[in-house]
């Protein structure tokens, strides 16, 4: 079992407090991860409990990049979870890195390396703005997911195929304009900074999905 929820993104389902950043969560049948915090940790924890998720039960916490509206949580769901592990890219200040180590067990990420079994990160990507993505296992396929894919989508996708084949990719795109990358895959579901929303929708009618909080999809 691999779910993926949707608790912080520009846009929201019905019921649910849209703002600007990204977080997903992730359920496998042995653990419960999230990734990113977008920048308004009382409203993640208010889109969580309309889940009827309990913070609690998060045991590791996912920093994609060190951009406000990804990391801006973190101090909210330290406290809600108190013993988490953090995994981090390495590049981020040495000041946010000793912050959160005064409250959790920081992971310094610089290569890809498994995170729990069917999470793997593809490392730190990418020269200007350093950011690491996470490539899913369902048990028969591989998604990625991204936070904002400063690095390119070429970089993530090449970093995923080298575990196998790509079936799908959820996240923030930003102005990334390598829509070739995206062809053949069966899920496109791309939200928050992706600045070519429109135009990828087009190009792919039928596996396009609008992500928003409160959008929950079974990776298969």
């Amino acid at each position: 079992m691999l779910r993926l929820t949707i608790v912080y993104d520009n846009e929201a389902k019905t019921g649910f407090t849209g703002s600007w950043g990204f977080a997903a969560l992730l359920e496998t049948e042995e653990e419960t991860l999230l990734f990113d915090t977008g920048w308004d940790g009382g409203l993640l924890l208010e889109n969580l409990k309309k889940l009827e998720i309990d913070p609690t039960s998060i045991r590791k916490l996912v920093l994609s990049h060190q951009h406000w509206d990804h990391i801006g949580g973190v101090p909210e769901v330290l406290r809600a979870s108190p013993g988490l592990t953090v995994y981090a890219p390495t590049s981020f200040s040495k000041n946010i890195k000793a912050e959160i180590a005064k409250r959790a067990s920081l992971i310094e990420i610089s290569e890809s390396q498994e995170i729990i079994p069917g999470v793997r990160s593809t490392g730190e990507l990418g020269d200007k703005i350093k950011e690491q993505s996470l490539i899913l296992d369902s048990g028969k396929e591989l998604y990625v997911l991204t936070g904002c894919a400063h690095p390119g989508l070429s970089a993530i996708m090449d970093s995923a195929l080298s575990f196998g084949k790509v079936k799908g990719i959820i996240g923030g795109l930003h102005d990334s304009k390598e829509f070739e990358r995206l062809e053949g895959l069966e899920l496109v579901a791309a939200g928050h900074c992706t600045t070519h929303k429109e135009e990828i929708k087009k190009l792919f009618q039928a596996e396009y999905v609008e992500i928003g909080a409160g959008l929950r999809l079974e990776l298969e």
